[in-house]
């Protein structure tokens, strides 16, 4: 079964007061692209968190983001009491030194004084929330893996779709097929018919006629086309990361269905031929998002 790359996870956890949000989104890319964005408290895991990724992930452009929502009044910002009682002090002494009048707006000026609501504590990360940390992480992983493989289904069914309706058109080719050989015998002889007094050797005229019908000949290109078809589908059922592999036979398909355009020397034929690009056009358009 195949994954997509496109795919989309979140967690949120609790820790104390604390409440640790998770989000991981990917998309598309030919090689692992990760963009983090971590909490300051967390940012000495990043080495660690995006090694889970890695391993999770393998391919794809992803944004990763980690922050953490606390309680409001938990997390206000201590007014320095102290601070303030000495600026308060201060002031008055100046004032009474000089003669400068107190201010009439005490708690305006106290409050713009300088680390008067600073914080001034630094917060460690501790290993009991770090484990519920990383809890969160691999549970938004998770889910961003479960949203990958029912992408993955969509795909491969989309692709099934697509596939039988290549193979039912390069059956409705074969009618067209067979018919054309005496098309083209008749309209060589009716072409030398019209030109006036000449001769030909009817025996030379069926030897050119073969080797002609022969460069014309597309049953390589439709057996080699129906393989292609067959190893797209084997491919699918053996499992993820096989993206690339199934670009390059898709690819292949591309080719065969070119020369058969080619060789086409008939307007019902190239139409079909037209058909067939279109569906394996949707294919590879599709293909650039499977794991």
């Amino acid at each position: 079964m195949i994954k997509s790359m496109t795919g989309y996870g979140k967690a949120v956890a609790i820790y104390n007061e604390k409440k640790i949000h998770v989000e991981i989104k990917s998309l598309n890319s030919k090689a692992l692209d990760v963009s983090t964005r971590i909490a300051p408290l967390y940012r000495e895991k990043e080495m660690e968190i995006r090694q889970m990724i890695a391993s999770e992930v393998i391919r794809g452009k992803v944004d990763f983001s980690i922050w953490i929502e606390k309680d409001t009044i938990v997390d206000a910002t201590p007014i320095n009491a102290a601070l303030v009682d000495n600026y308060y002090k201060q002031i008055k002494t100046i004032s009474a030194n000089t003669g400068i009048p107190e201010p009439t707006e005490w708690y305006n000026i106290l409050l713009r004084m300088p680390d008067v609501t600073t914080k001034t504590e630094v917060e460690e990360l501790c290993d009991d929330e770090w484990i519920v940390a990383r809890k969160t992480i691999e549970e938004a992983l998770n889910k961003l893996t479960s949203f990958r493989i029912q992408e993955g289904m969509a795909l491969q069914k989309k692709f099934s779709e697509k596939l039988e309706n290549i193979s039912s058109l390069l059956l409705s080719i074969e009618p067209f097929e067979k018919s054309r050989v005496e098309k083209i015998r008749n309209r060589i002889v009716d072409g030398l018919n019209s030109i006036p007094e000449v001769e030909y050797d009817k025996n030379r005229l069926e030897q050119e006629l073969i080797y002609y019908i022969e460069k014309l000949d597309i049953n390589e290109e439709k057996q080699r086309l129906t393989n292609h078809l067959h190893y797209f589908r084997e491919t699918m059922e053996e499992g993820e990361a096989q993206g690339k592999k199934l670009g390059f036979i898709a690819q292949e398909m591309g080719r065969e269905i070119n020369t058969t355009g080619s060789k086409s020397n008939q307007a019902e034929m190239q139409n079909i031929v037209v058909m067939m690009k279109d569906e394996l056009e949707q294919i590879k358009e599709q293909v650039l998002n499977v794991l």
